[in-house]
């Protein structure tokens, strides 16, 4: 008997639901991926989590994951060879890194997001407070700017758990205005964000799906 799989309901543009597939791609495990339409959302999604928005992951054991924080933190929970949980440290310096990363997780969920929707609505709906919004979410870029001056990655030479987790949305930010992006004062950002649009991981990771229907054979979604 086949060993029953995690059930990822999905949308691909979604930046929680992206940054969700990211870590289960890189960490090397399988789902079966539900693409949903939000209009449409089928029963199981409602029964699932009452929340009705994705990312969610039901797991074979009943428990849902309804956080796409939680549900990265599960797939590397299973697999993190490559230490994108920072917990591999190589020195003392390094000691209180993974807290650290956690910390600028939080900040830019309770934080930048809610400034890039009002950036993007500004724009969208031609709000003369766009400049403002901007310079609002240009605060979290310098920080990124400065990390990513030091090193390829936020953290280090390799990508961690804020990398993926970071870069839907910022993503979101250099869509917005994006002549001004491609001339603004964040050219480790551009490297950055440029070196993940271009890799065969996001391909994957944006590949697209039909939307899931009861009774039609589910799609099986498999990491690295």
């Amino acid at each position: 008997m086949k060993k029953p799989l995690p059930v990822l309901y999905s949308l691909r543009n979604c930046p929680y639901a992206m940054r969700a597939r990211l870590a289960i791609f890189v960490s090397g495990q399988t789902v079966c991926l539900r693409e949903v339409l939000l209009s449409q959302k089928p029963a199981q999604l409602l029964t699932a989590s009452a929340k009705g928005t994705v990312p969610v992951l039901v797991l074979p054991s009943g428990e849902v994951l309804e956080q796409s924080r939680d549900i990265m933190l599960w797939a590397f929970s299973q697999s993190d060879r490559n230490n994108y949980l920072l917990h591999q440290v190589l020195d003392n310096d390094k000691q209180s890194e993974a807290h650290t990363m956690q910390q600028l997780m939080t900040q830019f969920d309770s934080e930048f997001i809610l400034r890039l929707e009002n950036y993007r609505s500004a724009k969208r709906y031609r709000d003369p407070k766009l400049l403002q919004y901007r310079a609002e979410c240009e605060v979290y870029l310098q920080q990124l700017e400065s990390r990513l001056a030091q090193h390829e990655f936020l953290f280090a030479d390799q990508a961690c758990l804020a990398d993926l987790a970071m870069m839907p949305f910022i993503r979101q930010f250099a869509r917005v205005e994006r002549q001004w992006y491609l001339r603004s004062p964040y050219p480790e950002v551009r490297r950055w964000l440029d070196s993940y649009l271009q890799s065969a991981i996001f391909s994957k990771v944006m590949a697209q799906y039909p939307v899931w229907k009861e009774g039609v054979n589910e799609t099986l979604f498999s990491g690295v």
